[in-house]
């Protein structure tokens, strides 16, 4: 619950991030365009996301006949989790990774590669898929598509913030302008501050998930060692991702040196793998 509650606040950051900002462009009728800004660009997000993300990269659609094996552990997982068979996809990518997308448990996916189909056991791509079809109980796909559109939105308005100061400002008729030097040093900070936001809400959701999904499966060994092996993998064969993205994937897909790891969407993997070993009985 506690990370729930932590994961709501931070997108209340967010909003609020947002909110300021178009009030320091343009008044009451600038908090206002922030609002509907946001309530559009999440309208879009909510219904497309996932086919955009799919498609993105040429995910293919199989069905039980192609990979019954991959159905046969995406089936028994539902069942226990009691959520709806969600549509099931496989990525041409020999780069070991997974994902899950869709706006609610009855419009879910899962996404495998090709590659996390071959270096994996079956028990541990078992825990892989618990943890995916965790983020589809905890409902945090949309949260974490949620938070990568306000921040989206909170960098945009900061670059119209910053063109504002240069050209004098908005105000409205009553109220007083902000000072160009205060726009321009919310234009530089809000970025940064939208960007860590979210990198705090995709963490708190890897670790969630992660603990869903050992609890669903009832062995969190074998998520902890799917995890060892994913993180090599994806460091011997690194994926082609698009950064925005990257945190819907299990581990990283991108790849860096510590600068990377600063500002990376997920949690220190040691620390995950560390956390499912307590789980342990």
């Amino acid at each position: 619950m506690s990370q729930i509650f932590k994961t709501a606040l931070l997108l209340g950051i967010l909003t609020v991030l947002l909110i300021v900002i178009g009030g320091a462009i343009g008044g009451q009728s600038g908090m206002l365009m922030a609002f509907i800004l946001a309530l559009a660009m999440n309208f879009a997000s909510y219904w497309f996301s996932d086919r955009i993300v799919l498609a993105m990269y040429r995910a293919r659609e199989v069905t039980e006949t192609e990979a019954p094996d991959l159905y046969r552990i995406v089936r028994g997982l539902t069942q226990r989790a009691h959520l709806p068979l969600p549509r099931v996809y496989i990525i041409p990518s020999e780069a070991p990774n997974a994902f899950a997308t869709g706006r609610n448990p009855e419009h879910a996916a899962v996404a495998v590669t090709e590659g996390i189909l071959k270096i994996l056991t079956a028990e541990e791509l078992t825990g892989v898929l618990a943890h995916e079809l965790g983020h589809v109980t905890n409902r945090d796909i949309l949260v974490s598509t949620i938070a990568a559109t306000l921040a989206g939105a909170v960098t945009y308005l900061a670059h119209m913030a910053q063109w504002a100061a240069i050209f004098g400002g908005r105000r409205d008729d009553d109220e007083e302008g902000t000072s160009p030097f205060v726009m321009i040093a919310m234009a530089i900070l809000a970025p940064i501050a939208a960007l860590l936001v979210q990198l705090a809400v995709s963490r708190s959701r890897e670790y969630l998930a992660d603990e869903t999904g050992a609890r669903l499966t009832r062995e969190p060994e074998c998520l902890a060692r799917a995890l060892e092996k994913l993180h090599v993998g994806a460091q011997m064969v690194p994926m082609q991702a698009n950064p925005s993205t990257a945190h819907l994937f299990i581990v990283n897909p991108l790849t860096g040196g510590a600068l990377m790891a600063l500002f990376s969407t997920h949690p220190p993997i040691e620390d995950r793998i560390a956390r499912l070993r307590q789980m342990r009985p």
